[in-house]
């Protein structure tokens, strides 16, 4: 674990001290560097056990994963930012990637925390370089509304998850993952103790979004910077999933019907945001809408409890992490080109920019789930554990995966096709650095389907 955690904690004092025309450079360099170490997470993948063990924080098959998508992102961030962030002060240059890399810390420790104190002590500490990132360095005045919605609605759904876990520890002695699995936490015979398994889970549930506690994702990521975007949908929404399968693997006996009403609403929300993605204009909104789309598929996956639904949302947390984190980048390119994410304002962009129209359509097409990349993979697990559960869920998962080929189509087609505006002169051409950031997205996606067993491992 400290092979990387160290180094992640040793770029802070490299940032501050690398001269000004080093300073992205040396973070890139240095970040790749951390990011590349971290594929040692994926030895032992066979095994089911935990690897990696230290007294406060270890891997296992679950963790890996997201652990290493959480290291990969942070260069990725940094090529994305550079070139908006050129003309802000260097001590601001300084702060933005401080940012980052106190939230990659948060974020290593979150993932392979084995105590669930701690656990939830970094799942709060994520909210505050967010918040920062948002708040500050957002394009337009509604971001100071944008992080309001974002800190209360996550906060509101973590305390009763606090309290939870207090009880749990009472009547259990433990709140380790190693051993909680094996205890044996109380049946759910009176109200109080059902309120206590809604505790256990609406923290995650707001985080990932479920639908109807939703409203704050599109506000937070219209209005946040291109890294902010990233990583709330690449990674900090994948918290709530991590810790919904942490907290369910302890309440496996105890959960069978209670979850039933929480997974209709996750799949009604896969068809309505789907619905409201159809109707966006704005680029941004589209695709955040569709990540509550896509969620709602995983929550549904989760509350399963079944191996395959586990390994389905996982894989598609996974892919989904990777998929929506590349068209942020590319509604970025978009934007730093035509200042509006209005999408009729800024179509047909296969006449000045046709390689960029490539990485749009390759984006668009993981974003609907073709064959063969994981993101269908995921999918399909999803959705063949829940009709093996209910037939009628086929309705809506069905429903579901057309209007998400509809909306990335419509947003393909509305972005990149047809004629160029007339108000479009002089567009700068698409850099090295754009396609390099791609590519970085799209190609380990394109790998995974070549050994997937690296995401699955955890219910194999």
């Amino acid at each position: 674990m400290l092979t990387v955690l160290t180094p992640t904690l040793m770029l802070l004092p490299t940032i501050w001290a690398a001269p000004a025309k080093w300073l992205w450079p040396s973070a890139l360099l240095h970040s790749l560097l951390i990011a590349l170490a971290s594929f040692t997470w994926f030895k032992n993948t066979a095994e089911t056990g935990w690897t990696f063990l230290s007294p406060h924080m270890a891997t296992d098959p679950l963790s890996s994963p997201l652990l290493t998508l959480t290291c990969w992102l942070l260069p990725l961030m940094i090529l994305a930012s550079q070139n908006h962030l050129s003309s802000e002060p260097l001590n601001r240059q300084r702060m933005y990637i401080t940012l980052f890399i106190s939230l990659q810390v948060f974020l290593i420790m979150a993932f392979s925390a084995t105590e669930m104190i701690m656990f939830y002590v970094m799942f709060e500490a994520t909210l505050i370089p967010t918040l920062f990132l948002i708040t500050r360095w957002g394009n337009q005045a509604e971001r100071l509304n944008a992080g309001t919605y974002f800190l209360f609605y996550t906060l509101a759904g973590s305390l009763p998850l606090l309290v939870a876990l207090l009880i749990l520890q009472n009547n259990t002695g433990t709140l380790s993952l190693l051993t909680l699995p094996f205890s044996n936490p109380f049946h759910l015979f009176t109200c109080a103790d059902k309120m206590w398994w809604a505790g256990c889970l609406l923290a995650f549930l707001v985080k990932m979004p479920l639908y109807g506690v939703h409203l704050w994702l599109p506000k937070a990521h219209v209005e946040a910077p291109i890294a902010g975007s990233m990583i709330l949908a690449a990674v900090l929404l994948k918290l709530g999933g991590y810790g919904m399968m942490r907290i369910l693997v302890t309440l496996e006996s105890l959960t069978n019907e209670l979850s039933y009403p929480f997974i209709i609403f996750a799949l009604w929300g896969v068809v309505m945001t789907g619905s409201i993605c159809l109707r966006q204009t704005d680029l941004k909104s589209l695709i955040a809408y569709s990540s509550v789309s896509h969620m709602g598929l995983v929550v549904g996956g989760i509350l399963i409890q079944t191996p395959w639904g586990f390994t389905g949302a996982l894989i598609l947390m996974i892919a989904h992490g990777l998929t929506s984190s590349a068209l942020f980048c590319l509604a970025n390119t978009n934007y730093e080109r035509t200042h509006t994410r209005t999408m009729v304002l800024a179509r047909g962009l296969q006449m000045a920019l046709p390689l960029m129209t490539a990485w749009w359509f390759i984006a668009a097409l993981a974003n609907l789930a073709l064959p063969p990349l994981p993101n269908l993979m995921g999918e399909l697990m999803i959705i063949s554990s829940l009709l093996n559960w209910s037939w009628w869920t086929l309705a809506l998962t069905g429903a579901g995966t057309l209007i998400t080929a509809g909306y990335s189509l419509y947003m393909f087609i509305m972005t990149q096709r047809g004629s160029l505006p007339t108000h479009m002169i002089a567009l700068d051409p698409s850099h090295s650095r754009e396609h390099l950031l791609i590519a970085l997205h799209l190609l380990p996606l394109i790998l995974l389907v070549l050994k997937p067993e690296l995401v699955w491992g955890w219910a194999a």
